[in-house]
């Protein structure tokens, strides 16, 4: 299979470049098919590679051709194949594949149909390529693939000017973060020499952290992930990212282009364990970032913002697990999220869909007998995403909160308080949505209906890997092997050699288990008896709310603090620079030559008469003037 490799990301090229050039003429089903099929057949291909890796448990490594030299700097484009791309592989592919599936239904109507199949072949190639490049450079060509086609998915409907607006946030808040990652990568290259990882991380191993900035190194590549994953402060152009259709919400936020972050730092996972300080600093944005968006996620009423928070805070989890050492749960973590956030988003694009693209939950309610299918695979991401036992993301979560648990009792605290929000505020969402009366207009119910088996079939999919996905990481301490952490070990291994150990017995693994499912399982019961029970809604925007759910309804207020802290003062320096350095200095000095010269070139003017014997007599004076210069200049001689 090793000669194949380079097909996997070329195949989504191809339908880019044939969706692309053809998206006026082509038939909307060809359109849907080769931007699917191209999919599926990376698809097919990662599942052998991954076959493969499986069974040797050796990773692969093609060299497609010489990229650039310059002196001793060479790098090659290549590519890499380990345990971690291959797992990377499978996801972006396979959910993606299956979100294109689901586009074929949800976006048939728009005018744009294949323009936007080409740009979701493209962002699968991008990712692709972020996920393959077996050295930094190629890494950052996916990553800022990625970012340009977020830019041009988000912002898919561009004639609304708040969707544009949307698109240009998240690009810019990305290139904040992409400026420190490309700064670490220089710094790499003065250390190393090199930027392919081969050459880099068993260097690292052997080194001393006196003779390497690692925690320079670190930073600044984790600001990088801060960006792309939205955490503290870069975290705002995410939930603004709803934006985009559906489809596109489900496919940054779930298995691609947030996870990019959370991937870089595992790939580098030796460089960061040789940083300690950097690794502190992880896990504690990780956990910020996790209770805050959680806690904006409580009080929202519009279905995808609930799930945007929802994928903010789920991020901060990989981060936590990322930061005390858990890399194989947080990667875990990852696995399991993009199962269970598609299936989610997926799932509000179904119910969107019925209702006629109304998006507040205050509107909806008494939908489960009109959407049985919808409803009950997104019960099940609600119980996955919950912690619920055997759920995936029950698994997956708390194999981060037992090494929380073993580097930090706190952090283990506020982990499961904040897995508590998670089950409150998921299961708020799905009895506002589907349980009670219908509390939208007559019209709105009269239309009501199923999604098409394009749009459900990824949606049981999706569920059915919800349920038994967890299953590839069953604890000892329940009977299990941890098949993923055995098959993850090479990768992590020189950092597992390095950090200490977070063995914990089996009877305290089980007391945190029991203890977080616990947790969750209150807060479902309070969401039940607050909005089933009691019946609870919303109340209008036009009404007031308590203090703290208005700061929780507003997010805390934080777009409007980076407003005025920011945007601001920039726009105030900005017209300074213009009207005084612009205007008034610079253009007023070419502005000043200009009118100069037009003013001498006036007084000149006069001088030529065309009087023949003025001419003559300027002409003597001249010669006169010469010939007293030569005789004073003798004199001095």
């Amino acid at each position: 299979m090793d000669k194949y490799i380079w097909l996997i990301p070329l195949l989504p090229l191809v339908g880019f470049v044939i969706n692309g050039f053809g998206r006026n003429t082509l038939p909307k089903s060809l359109i849907g098919f080769i931007g699917c099929f191209t999919v599926f057949l990376s698809f097919a291909l990662s599942v052998g590679i991954f076959l493969q890796i499986n069974s040797s448990g050796v990773p692969i490594n093609v060299s497609l051709f010489d990229w650039f030299s310059v002196g001793y700097f060479k790098v090659q484009f290549a590519f890499l194949v380990d345990q971690l791309s291959a797992l990377m592989l499978l996801i972006i592919t396979g959910v993606g594949f299956l979100i294109h599936l689901y586009s074929v239904g949800y976006m048939h109507n728009d005018e744009g149909y294949g323009k936007f199949f080409s740009y979701l072949n493209l962002f699968v190639f991008f990712m692709l390529l972020l996920v393959l490049g077996s050295n930094y450079l190629i890494m950052f060509i996916g990553w800022e693939g990625v970012g340009l086609c977020s830019y041009l998915l988000i912002g898919f409907w561009f004639t609304n000017p708040d969707y544009a607006d949307a698109a240009k946030k998240a690009f810019i808040m990305n290139r904040i973060g992409d400026l420190g990652f490309i700064i670490g990568i220089f710094i790499i290259i003065s250390v190393f020499g090199s930027v392919t990882f081969e050459d880099i991380f068993p260097k690292a191993a052997g080194m001393h952290t006196s003779q390497v900035p690692f925690t320079l190194i670190t930073m600044l590549l984790f600001v990088g992930a801060v960006g792309k994953s939205a955490q503290i402060p870069l975290f705002t152009w995410l939930p603004d990212a709803m934006a985009g259709p559906t489809p596109v919400s489900a496919l940054i936020h779930a298995a691609t282009m947030v996870t990019a972050g959370v991937y870089m730092v595992a790939r580098s996972n030796i460089l960061f364990t040789m940083a300690p300080a950097t690794m502190t600093v992880i896990a504690v944005i990780g956990l910020a970032t996790a209770v805050f968006a959680a806690l904006i996620a409580l009080t929202q009423t519009d279905i995808k913002k609930v799930l945007a928070y929802s994928t903010v805070s789920q991020l901060g989890y990989m981060f936590l697990g990322l930061g005390v050492g858990a890399y194989t749960g947080a990667f875990f973590h990852v696995l399991t999220h993009a199962f269970f956030k598609a299936l989610l988003f997926l799932g509000a694009g179904s119910v969107i869909h019925a209702m006629s693209n109304e998006q507040d939950m205050r509107k909806m309610g008494g939908l489960k007998g009109k959407l049985p299918v919808t409803f009950i695979t997104m019960l099940i991401g609600t119980l996955a995403i919950s912690g619920i036992p055997p759920f995936a993301g029950f698994f997956s979560k708390d194999e981060i909160l037992a090494h929380a648990f073993a580097h930090s009792t706190t952090m283990y605290v506020i982990g499961v308080i904040t897995a508590m929000f998670t089950s409150f505020y998921m299961f708020r969402m799905l009895y506002l949505t589907f349980y009670g009366k219908f509390r939208g207009t007559s019209e709105q119910e009269h239309h009501l209906h199923e999604s098409p088996p394009s749009m459900t079939i990824p949606l049981i999919v999706l569920a059915i890997l919800s349920i038994v996905g967890g299953f590839i990481g069953v604890p000892e301490s329940l009977g299990g092997h941890h098949w993923l952490e055995h098959f993850l070990a090479p990768v992590f291994q020189q950092s597992a050699a390095l950090l200490p150990s977070a063995h914990l017995s089996s009877s305290t693994e089980i007391t945190l288990m029991v203890a977080s499912v616990g947790g969750a399982v209150l807060a479902l019961i309070y969401a039940y008896v607050k909005y089933i029970k009691n019946a609870h809604v919303p109340v209008p925007d036009t009404e007031e709310r308590p203090e703290l759910v208005s700061l929780s309804y507003h997010k805390f207020y934080i777009d409007e603090i980076y407003d005025w802290l920011i945007r601001k003062p920039l726009d105030a320096l900005s017209i300074f620079f213009y009207k005084v350095v612009d205007l008034l200095v610079i253009d007023g000095f070419i502005n000043g030559l200009g009118k100069g010269s037009v003013k001498t070139s006036k007084s000149l003017r006069l001088l030529q008469t065309g009087n023949v014997g003025f001419y003559i007599f300027m002409m003597v004076l001249g010669i006169i003037a010469i010939l007293v210069y030569s005789v004073f200049s003798l004199v001095k001689i």
